[in-house]
């Protein structure tokens, strides 16, 4: 899927996100922090359902936001039950979404791409995955990416998410950003993770914003989800 960024009308800024995992009350609180910072374009590094209470409505805002995002290793599982490869909390996360999915989010998430490619202002190439080029479920940390993704890409920019943990490595001829988890974050800071590109002067910011975890802890337990996913929201891990 190829999809250009940026425009005589656009306002010179794209959102990075990824790693929603149904968490509703995060989502809306990262789209509204990036309406105050005059983003016009949103990209999401997949992961847009699993382990939250809200995956239907996760799925209209992306859609009625028109966010451009690939399939995560969740959203791809929760379309059929595939667990094999999860612990037992994001198996019983897996069953339970896929249980609960309207038809619409069904064929939301049975569109999404494995790999979007993007122009930024027309002229600057970048790759979305949600592992990594070579296997989406693949974990790719920060100390671990080097020049060889970008040149397998062919891109100046990769963004990467299915870690939760965000950072920006700056690379000889370009970077690679993983703008953390909107949903579960696991670096210690419990608030909901994203990036904003300033896409004429290159610069990228990882952003934070709080949310009603408590709210959003709730509708995990009344939902009859693992406590476990609930908790952990609190600790940010």
């Amino acid at each position: 899927m190829n999809w250009t960024v940026g425009n005589e009308e656009a306002s010179g800024r794209m959102g990075m996100i990824a790693d929603i995992h149904s968490n509703l009350y995060a989502l809306k609180a990262v789209f509204e922090s990036l309406d105050e910072r005059g983003v016009d374009r949103v990209v999401c590094a997949g992961d847009v359902v699993g382990y939250g209470a809200h995956p239907n409505e996760c799925c209209r805002e992306m859609r009625r936001r028109n966010v451009r995002s690939i399939a995560g290793n969740h959203d791809r599982a929760s379309l059929v039950k595939e667990t094999s490869r999860m612990n037992p909390y994001a198996a019983a996360a897996v069953i339970w979404t896929c249980d609960n999915l309207d038809e619409p989010s069904m064929r939301f998430l049975e569109s999404l791409p494995c790999r979007l490619d993007i122009a930024i202002g027309g002229e600057w190439p970048a790759a979305v995955f949600h592992g990594s080029d070579l296997d989406p479920d693949e974990y790719v940390y920060e100390d671990e990416v080097d020049l060889h993704i970008l040149k397998r890409c062919s891109t100046d920019l990769v963004v990467l998410g299915h870690t939760h943990v965000p950072f920006i490595a700056y690379l000889p001829g370009g970077r690679v950003i993983n703008p953390g988890s909107v949903g579960q974050p696991r670096d210690g800071d419990s608030r909901a993770s994203f990036a904003v590109l300033d896409t004429k002067s290159r610069r990228c910011d990882i952003c934070r914003v709080e949310y009603d975890i408590a709210a959003e802890a709730e509708a995990i337990l009344n939902a009859g989800l693992p406590a476990v996913l609930a908790e952990r929201l609190q600790i940010g891990r």
